[in-house]
């Protein structure tokens, strides 16, 4: 896998936590660097920015030139980027989807560290760049994420539904109130023997609560513990390409 550098937008953190509404500006258009996504024979791996605060984003070898879709991946409680690249690139590469994955500004995400804001602005910021670099069906993005990175993925995907047309849970704990835009489906995956999050208190609650306000919801439980099981993944994001 080949691996490329990107460009640190030198953005501050006292100017990264403005964003306290949880909402992202950015938007899939024409890209803008169209050498840059010319279909390559090999996947490659693009650190999107310096330090320990790079997202990494993942493009699958053979990329079509037609609009493809993203999957924003967060990671959970004390997880790293490469990680959730790793969860998903089995699939984005069969499948063809690109994968950003965030880096917390913390241990875990913002909206749990202090409140929402420079999270959301990092992400932002590298989403502007992924549109940029890339065509991105806007019909075909997706929130998506494990433990505590699922709990953003609901938050920021039901806040983001006009830009999130799918949001990809497994093992959330909880979804944070707020103004919620759009209407996007919900993939929603909890093992029954989870001692981390138990799922009488996390994934069977969020999975009523948000049925009772009318969401979309594909609801899997499994045998297993606090975990993703491989065939969850391409069980969520067979749809996102379908």
């Amino acid at each position: 896998m080949a691996t490329a550098d990107g460009t640190d937008p030198g953005i501050s953190d006292e100017v990264l936590s403005g964003w306290h509404g949880g909402r992202l500006s950015r938007r899939p258009g024409p890209a803008q660097a169209a050498e840059l996504i010319t279909p390559s024979a090999r996947a490659v791996l693009t650190r999107l920015g310096d330090g320990p605060r790079a997202a990494l984003l993942f493009s699958p070898s053979e990329l079509p030139a037609s609009p493809v879709p993203l999957v924003v991946a967060f990671h959970g409680a004390g997880g790293e980027p490469t990680r959730t690249v790793q969860l998903f690139q089995k699939e984005a590469e069969r499948r063809k989807f690109l994968v950003l994955a965030p880096k917390s500004r913390f241990a875990t995400w913002d909206v749990i560290s202090g409140g929402l804001g420079p999270d959301v602005g990092a992400l932002d910021i590298a989403l502007g760049t992924v549109f940029e670099r890339f065509g991105v069906d806007a019909d075909r993005v997706a929130s998506a994420g494990f433990s505590d990175g699922a709990s953003y993925a609901l938050t920021l995907g039901l806040m983001n539904g006009d830009l999130f047309s799918r949001v990809f849970a497994f093992s959330p704990g909880f979804v944070v109130p707020g103004e919620r835009r759009g209407r996007p489906r919900v993939f929603l995956s909890h093992g029954r023997a989870d001692t981390v999050l138990p799922i009488d208190r996390c994934g069977r609650r969020i999975v009523a609560t948000l049925r009772s306000e009318g969401y979309d919801v594909d609801y899997r439980e499994f045998a297993g513990g606090h975990e993703v099981p491989p065939d969850l993944v391409t069980a969520a994001t067979g749809p996102l390409t379908s």
